[in-house]
């Protein structure tokens, strides 16, 4: 039993290094950590929740690089984050409603969605670029249908949640937030208050595994101090080809998997 311990806990703490080190450089790396612990025999929706308390604190801590942004967006950010939060518990909720089995057949998919949506990043970041350009600066962001595209984008975040943010980042422009850095600014605030909603309630429903957490938890931070120490030395169009190949393998092997 050790040494099977042991044998899981290297191959697990390997996954959740090279995620943190993906996530501060391109993101992305939930598609390591996720199916680590289902190598390992977690139960897909324990491996869901498992894997996304174990990558939360990266998140809210990356919220302080932003305060400036978000001091020029205030009044936005009350609907935006109460959007996150009714959107990611609801979807948090769904997910421990819905079976093992149903799960695990849904994962190929989610897999792909999710790689597809990190493959278009680079697209939808020129995207809102173009639109900068072209939008006045003061058009005033439309409120309503802003609020509602976000519990849609962040129910998916609470259910499962790889790549949503570059969803988030399109809404944001598609409904009148045109400025790079506001954009990325209340992208990082809506996706880590959706899984801050998500731990919360897969803490108080009992679905982590906590000694498998708490390694992922320290050994994704060292990865995402390395990686943020040396991300300029790397390309960010080959690191995001990188994680878009690990992402429809991925997919690929479960739907082999699931046939």
């Amino acid at each position: 039993m050790p040494i099977l311990f042991f044998h899981h806990g290297g191959w697990l703490a390997t996954a959740s290094f090279l995620a943190g080190v993906l996530n501060a450089v391109a993101g992305g790396g939930s598609f390591l950590s996720f199916p680590a612990l289902l190598g390992v025999g977690v139960l897909p929706i324990a491996a869901n929740a498992t894997n996304t308390v174990a990558l939360w604190p990266g998140q809210l801590t990356s919220i302080a690089a932003y305060r400036e942004d978000l001091g020029v967006n205030l009044r936005l950010l009350v609907p935006v984050s109460f959007s996150a939060l009714l959107g990611g518990l609801i979807g948090a909720i769904v997910l421990l409603r819905t079976g093992q089995g149903t799960f695990l057949r849904l994962v190929p998919w989610l897999l792909l969605a999710a790689s597809l949506l990190f493959a278009a990043s680079g697209p939808i970041a020129r995207w809102i670029a173009r639109r900068r350009v072209e939008c006045i600066d003061d058009a005033r962001p439309r409120y309503v249908p802003l609020c509602a595209g976000l519990v849609l984008v962040c129910f998916y975040i609470g259910y499962f949640g790889a790549g949503a943010g570059f969803l988030i980042m399109a809404m944001l422009a598609v409904f009148g937030i045109q400025r790079i850095r506001e954009v990325n600014a209340l992208k990082v605030v809506a996706t880590t208050i959706a899984n801050g909603i998500a731990v919360v309630t897969f803490i108080v429903e009992r679905q982590i595994v906590w000694h498998l957490c708490l390694l992922m938890m320290l050994t994704a931070a060292a990865g995402g101090y390395l990686g943020a120490r040396y991300s300029r030395r790397l390309s960010a169009r080959i690191m995001r080809t990188f994680v878009v190949v690990i992402g429809l393998g991925m997919a690929a092997y479960f739907f082999l998997r699931n046939p």
